[in-house]
């Protein structure tokens, strides 16, 4: 039966006189049927109540004073063979059922936190004060537990008092008592502002305590002086002698001054000066600058003295008005504010961060330049008409239409004479180019430079000696875009006035200049497409026909143009040479350099489209204005050049130049195009011919081809020879005449082939 059992431990081995088999079915059958409530050991040899797991807990909690670990329990309990959750769960129903007992992080605890309070209370009166922290490493308990239980003991079995503002120290009152004495005669005897965290390291004090008992001994007056910065490690004791002597020197100085220093409060022992200077100072007017602060007496005699200074036209350095302690950055922050102060009819600028000058003032430093703007205008007038004198002379005879388009059959040194034609159907579109284009050739108004910086300066110098030399830099520097600008002004209205006279024959030579690049042009981009017409060698050599002469032309019209800058121009263009050239390249100024150079370089390329991409950045330097595109103008050049040719073959009588005519006069009548050819591509020239012309024209004209060859080659031959013999002479002179009269026959032919009324003899493309 289950009573007899309770509180006992039984053993499974049945007595003598009962069989163990029997025994052990009926204890089974107890327990099945929740009759019989015991624990088995883990050797399962015993059976044990919980009853009597639960007195031996107590039992065991009563040996070792009132605490221990659940965990130990199974070591100590005769029940070594119960498993720990057994001993748990009663250790569990135990707490539950008796309110002395607790379960403390695993620890059982009954009667021992009197004698715990009374251990403390023992080292506490040895001590003075206990902390928390060293407790709960001591007897391995939590910390809230230990203050919830200890301050149930204090005063009656802890004879001490919890700390307030740091809960986890307690003080007995004698330790109290004297700590407030130790706190009241250091804090008494000092004189100076103190870091209060210096005293504590030195003299041992504990920190939240010596904070508590300072504050109740300032707001009890039993100390004269002030915490500043709180419980931190900033905090500083300023006791009040030290505070009036403090306020009596600040306010002294402010009243002799009119400003405080930022850093000599900082010296005074004032941690935030700006903050004491507001808090100090609440409804006094005051002016903070960066490194001290000033007031209104100081601020209104600056507003007085800049006042005065531009109604006079004069200017002023406030740095002098000011303490010299002051740094140039304050100086500068209170001259702003006070310009932002003044009336804005007051108009003066600020010169070196601390100087104020005038509007007058500026206006007579500028005037000071007035008479030098004349007369270095005029210099330059005179100057500038020479130049034009010079350009006038160079482009005087310069004209494409009138010139010569240089070529012929058989010999480089002929020329092709071109007559002059009247231009139709051209616009006035140049009549005002003259007023818009500088001895640079640029599209806008000249621009000459005055002086530079340093000479303004040295006349400012000689002036104004008394001005100081950062002024005087300064003062040099705003004025120089001004005075660069009415000089420009004075420059103009001198030319103006001197060349009103003469201006229409200048607006005039530049018209021409215009218009005798236009036709250069046109005969440039005309003469390209007719290169077109031929591939490979021919072509290249076309090309570098057309820019040794008419491309070096129109590139040699440009840099004379350009040359009158610097006095470089010459009478006739077309004898420029590179070498000249490149010397005028090297008096241009950079931004018109590159672009010359370029164009200059592709005279000896190849490529006309790459010379004529060259040429367009260059006029755009130049300000010469190109025409494209002009359908009208093409087709009066094309008909003007084909009538110039016409009228020269017509009284030309050497048969290499009648050849080299008739060809390129054809090759424009079979494909609408220019040709500028040199006398070593007429060949080539008639071989193009073939099948655009009828085939007895193509033969006579071949054939006048092999007569002027054979006739080039017998004149070379009696160039060579001489006389040195007299037989085959006279049969050279035979072939010669011979040559000649069949030359002679068929010249006049050759020339029909143009010069007669064109019929369909002449295919058209």
């Amino acid at each position: 039966h289950e009573s007899a059992w309770a509180g006992n431990r039984r053993s499974v081995q049945p007595a003598k006189h009962r069989h163990e088999r029997n025994c052990i079915e009926i204890v089974t059958k107890l327990i099945a049927e929740k009759q019989l409530e015991v624990v088995h050991t883990l050797d399962g040899k015993e059976y044990v109540t919980p009853a009597q797991i639960s007195k031996e807990i107590r039992d065991e909690l009563h040996v070792c004073g009132g605490k221990r670990g659940i965990c130990f329990l199974p070591l100590d309990l005769e029940v070594i063979n119960v498993d720990l959750l057994h001993i748990e769960n009663r250790a569990n129903d135990i707490v539950k059922s008796e309110k002395t007992i607790q379960l403390v992080l695993g620890q059982l605890i009954n009667d021992y936190l009197d004698q715990l309070a009374e251990e403390i209370n023992d080292k506490l009166q040895e001590t003075g004060q206990v902390t928390i922290s060293e407790l709960c490493k001591a007897y391995d308990l939590p910390g809230d537990f230990l203050i919830q239980a200890l301050s149930r003991r204090l005063g009656r079995i802890i004879h001490g008092q919890l700390d307030q503002e740091n809960r986890g120290v307690i003080f007995t009152e004698a330790f109290v008592s004297r700590h407030r004495a130790r706190i009241r005669g250091l804090f008494t005897a000092i004189t100076r502002p103190t870091p209060i965290s210096n005293l504590i390291t030195r003299y041992g004090f504990q920190e939240h305590l010596l904070y508590s008992v300072l504050e109740e001994l300032v707001n009890a007056a039993r100390l004269k002086g002030t915490v500043i910065g709180g419980r931190q490690d900033k905090a500083v004791f300023v006791p009040d002698i030290y505070a009036r002597t403090q306020s009596n020197w600040v306010d002294s100085f402010f009243k002799q001054n009119g400003y405080l220093e930022f850093d000599a409060l900082y010296r005074l022992g004032i941690p935030d000066p700006a903050g004491y200077i507001k808090k100090r100072y609440k409804s006094t007017q005051l002016l903070f600058l960066r490194a001290a602060c000033v007031g209104q007496e100081i601020v209104d005699q600056v507003e007085a003295s800049v006042e005065e200074a531009i109604s006079s036209g004069n200017w002023i350095d406030v740095a002098t008005l000011l303490p010299s302690s002051l740094s140039v950055e304050d100086a500068g922050i209170l001259l702003q504010q006070v310009m932002r102060s003044l009336n804005k009819n007051s108009s003066g600028l600020v010169f070196s961060d601390t100087i104020v000058v005038s509007e007058k003032f500026l206006s007579s430093c500028a005037d000071l330049f007035s008479d030098m703007m004349q007369q270095k205008a005029e210099k330059v007038q005179i100057l500038f008409l020479l130049v034009k004198m010079q350009y006038v002379l160079s482009v005087g005879s310069v004209a494409y239409g009138s010139g010569s388009v240089r070529g012929g059959g058989g010999g480089n040194a002929r020329e092709i004479k071109i007559k002059k034609t009247k231009k139709k159907g051209r616009k006035d579109a140049d009549s005002d180019e003259e007023s818009q284009t500088t001895s640079t050739g640029r599209n806008k108004q000249p621009e000459f430079s005055f002086m530079s910086q340093e000479e303004i300066q040295d006349v400012l110098k000689t002036h104004m000696q008394d001005c100081p030399e950062e002024l005087i830099t300064e003062l040099a520097e705003h004025l120089m875009r001004p005075l660069t600008k009415t000089y420009q002004e004075v420059v103009r209205s001198v030319f103006t006035s001197s060349t009103s006279s003469s201006g229409a024959s200048r607006r005039q030579t530049m018209k021409d200049l215009q218009e005798e690049f236009s036709n250069l042009y046109n005969n440039i981009r005309l003469f390209e497409k007719g290169t077109k017409h031929f591939t490979d060698e021919t072509q290249t050599n076309l090309a570098k026909h057309l820019l040794k002469t008419v491309c070096t032309d129109i590139t040699n019209l440009i840099f004379n143009f350009l040359a009158s800058e610097s006095m470089m121009t010459t009478e006739n263009y077309s004898t420029i040479t590179s070498e000249v050239r490149t010397k005028i390249l090297g008096k241009l100024a950079e931004d018109t350099k590159g672009p010359l150079t370029k164009l200059h370089t592709s005279l000896n390329g190849k490529s006309i489209e790459d010379f004529l991409s060259c040429l367009d950045s260059a006029v755009d330097i130049c300000g010469i204005m190109v025409k494209k595109g002009d359908k009208k103008k093409e087709r009066q050049v094309l008909f003007q050049h084909r009538q110039a040719l016409i009228e020269q073959l017509k009284v030309s009588e050497d048969p290499a130049l009648v050849l080299h005519l008739t060809s390129v006069l054809l090759f424009q009548f079979s494909t609408h195009c220019m040709l500028h050819a040199p006398g070593r591509s007429v060949p080539q020239i008639i071989n193009f011919l073939s099948g655009k012309i009828p085939e007895d024209q193509h033969s006579l004209l071949v054939k006048y081809q092999g007569l002027v060859v054979k006739q080039l080659i017998s004149q070379t031959k009696k160039t060579e020879h001489g006389d040195s013999n007299i037989t085959d002479n006279l049969e050279e002179k035979e072939e010669a005449d011979t040559i000649r009269k069949e030359l002679q026959e068929i010249t006049t032919s050759i020339k029909d082939l143009v010069l007669r009324p064109r019929k369909s003899s002449v295919t058209e493309e």
